[in-house]
This record gives structure tokens, C-alpha cells and sequence, in this order.
């Protein structure tokens, strides 16, 4: 399995950032993929998830209605759409996908596939 994200980089406070996630070497339709992210001296955690047919999503509160997490499954694609951004938003992000079903932000990837990250520095 391989996850590469793409579109990180550095945004003003306010500014809006897209990122991508391309899959391959997995069922990607059978897959709940997800961001998480890491900030310096923090723990790796969720962001948003998205269900295998993209009917359901959740997401972590303090990027709930400014974040929208999407998939193309004709692509192998996963998107993060950020608008609003914060400082506090600056982290690697990285990209998961599992088989293990969605029902709340606890949802984590069983099958331990992660992308390598992209860093998103948001600037004040």
C-alpha cells in the first residue's frame, strides 16, 4: 500500500490550502481513509475521516466548518479541503486508509497505512 499526499505549503492566517492524497496497492472503494496531523512536541491526531462511498465524515472539532474532507474513487484520490486557516493548524498532515468501519473521530487506520506527510505552515 502506498499513500503520497501532495499540496502542503505555506498560507497566511485566513488563507485556504487543498490537500491531495493519491492511493494505490490497496481496495481503495473498500478503504475509510483519513487525515491526521502532527505538530512539533504533539501527538499525531485526527483530523477528518471519510466513509468507503463518501455518505459519511467526521472531523475533529476545531476544524469542523472550516475543513471538508472528500474522495474520488475513480482516482484513488482523498481530498482536504482547508479554508480559515489558522496558525495552530501548522503540522505535518498525513493521509491513512483501513478497512476498519467509521463511526466517530476515534476511527483509526487498522491496516497502519500512512502517507509520508506534507507540511502545512500557516503563518500569522
Amino acid at each position: 500500500v502506498q499513500l503520497a499526499e501532495f499540496g502542503g505549503g505555506l498560507e497566511q492566517a485566513g488563507g485556504s490550502l487543498r490537500l491531495s492524497c493519491v492511493a494505490s496497492g490497496l481496495s481503495f472503494s473498500s478503504n475509510v481513509l483519513g487525515w491526521f496531523r502532527q505538530a512539533p512536541g504533539r501527538e499525531r491526531e485526527f483530523v477528518a475521516a471519510i466513509s468507503w462511498g463518501g455518505t459519511i465524515s467526521y472531523y475533529e472539532d476545531s476544524v469542523k466548518g472550516r475543513f471538508t474532507i472528500s474522495r474520488d474513487n475513480a482516482k484513488n484520490t482523498v481530498f482536504l479541503q482547508m479554508n480559515s486557516l489558522k496558525p495552530e493548524d501548522t503540522a505535518v498532515y498525513y493521509c491513512a486508509a483501513g478497512e476498519k468501519p467509521l463511526s466517530s473521530t476515534k476511527w483509526y487506520p487498522d491496516s497502519g497505512s500512512w502517507g509520508q506527510g506534507t507540511q502545512v505552515t500557516v503563518s500569522s
